[in-house]
């Protein structure tokens, strides 16, 4: 037993530290380089933003797109309700910023049963550009966000897809906090350290890819009808010899105002589709959970296990933390790491025996490598959030 202890404690630190160092490698690129300046020489781009209600700050989020420094691309905007509050919104900023190349597309989605992929099929035909640029509506980037997304995927040879690290911001509520400790901690540690490695694991909210390219390869039908559609393009590039790279810069997640279910709910989700995916992977999570490892630290250890897993969260939760944020506010995942830690044990154990997924009050099926499933209650009107 003594044995399988050392072994879970070694294993969990060695992979809570090259995760961070990944972490730390992507930002410190970002502090170092300096920033691109506008080029008219570098391709045109498309910035497809699916919509779908009014997120935390959605006006300050899209804003930042309006005040991109690169000389030549458009924006497209994508709805599937005349009625969406966020029509609204980029009305207005349509008017604040006319110069701005900007399309609003209303439309009736595109086939298949994700929701964020039926919105990008309907937005596709408006996209003058080849290079397509991906972005969430709960983003917020900085002015020099597409111009480095373009020199990133220009700058060596193979590169098939650019994404990004992000980090959580707006903690107003206990569940926003939660969810900024999780995803600056866990969450970008999973992501930097095997898409490092060239085993791509990309996130959704930011992806530059040929538009071209992306179709010879199957395009956005090939992900209509599963709920990891960021993970399978990511791996559509991959598989087809093409490099996936992490951008520098660290673009901000708003999750202003996220309830505690709310925040339960999104990462019950998400295990879902990792136990999907990889099975074998999410059974071994908790090797990488200094609280779930506690018993066996104490075991090994005596009372010196317990500092063993204090130092790790805070080697993973802080660190995290103040890779991507900086040390303002980096008492807080001090203070919610062992409760984050909790919550995620929770949402691990329940994932697996999970079956269905509600996304604003419709209802899918997800199957092995998260294939979605139609019930009576979904519509093409789904959206994650």
């Amino acid at each position: 037993m003594s044995l399988i202890a050392l072994f879970s404690i070694a294993l969990s630190t060695l992979w809570t530290s090259i995760g961070l160092a990944m972490v730390l490698r992507a930002t410190r690129s970002a502090r170092t380089r300096s920033r691109p300046s506008r080029a008219p020489a570098r391709p045109k781009v498309s910035v497809l933003k699916p919509l779908c209600g009014a997120d935390a700050e959605l006006s300050s989020n899209l804003e930042s797109f309006f005040l991109q420094s690169y000389a030549d691309y458009e924006l497209v905007f994508g709805v599937v309700d005349a009625n969406d509050p966020a029509i609204a919104l980029v009305d207005e900023l349509r008017r604040r910023y006319p110069k701005q190349a900007c399309k609003l597309v209303l439309h009736e989605g595109g086939g298949g049963i994700n929701p964020k992929v039926c919105n990008l099929l309907g937005m596709l035909p408006f996209a003058a550009h080849d290079l397509l640029l991906i972005s969430d509506s709960n983003v917020r980037a900085p002015s020099h966000y597409i111009g480095e997304m373009v020199d990133t995927l220009l700058d060596a040879e193979r590169v098939g897809l650019v994404t990004n690290l992000f980090a959580g911001s707006g903690e107003n509520t206990l569940g926003a906090a939660l969810e900024n400790v999780q995803l600056n901690g866990f969450c970008a540690a999973g992501s930097a350290l095997p898409t490092s490695v060239g085993d791509a694991l990309v996130v959704g909210k930011s992806m530059l890819f040929s538009r071209s390219t992306f179709e010879k390869l199957g395009g956005f039908e090939r992900v209509a009808n599963v709920l990891a559609e960021d993970f399978v393009i990511g791996k559509m590039f991959q598989h087809a010899g093409y490099r996936v790279r992490i951008a520098p810069t660290v673009l901000e997640n708003v999750t202003s105002c996220m309830s505690v279910s709310a925040f339960l709910q999104r990462h019950l989700r998400w295990s879902m589709l990792r136990w999907r995916l990889r099975p074998l992977a999410a059974l071994c999570e908790p090797l990488t959970s200094p609280l779930a490892l506690l018993p066996l630290a104490v075991l090994a250890w005596g009372t010196a296990g317990v500092t063993w897993a204090v130092c790790l969260l805070m080697l993973r939760d802080v660190g995290g933390w103040i890779a991507l944020r900086g040390w303002r506010r980096a008492w807080l995942p001090a203070a919610l790491a062992p409760l984050r830690e909790l919550c995620m044990l929770f949402v691990w154990a329940r994932a697996p025996f999970k079956r269905h997924v509600v996304w604003r009050g419709n209802r899918v099926r997800i199957g092995a490598g998260t294939l979605l499933y139609a019930t009576p209650a979904a519509s093409n009107g789904l959206h994650p959030s």
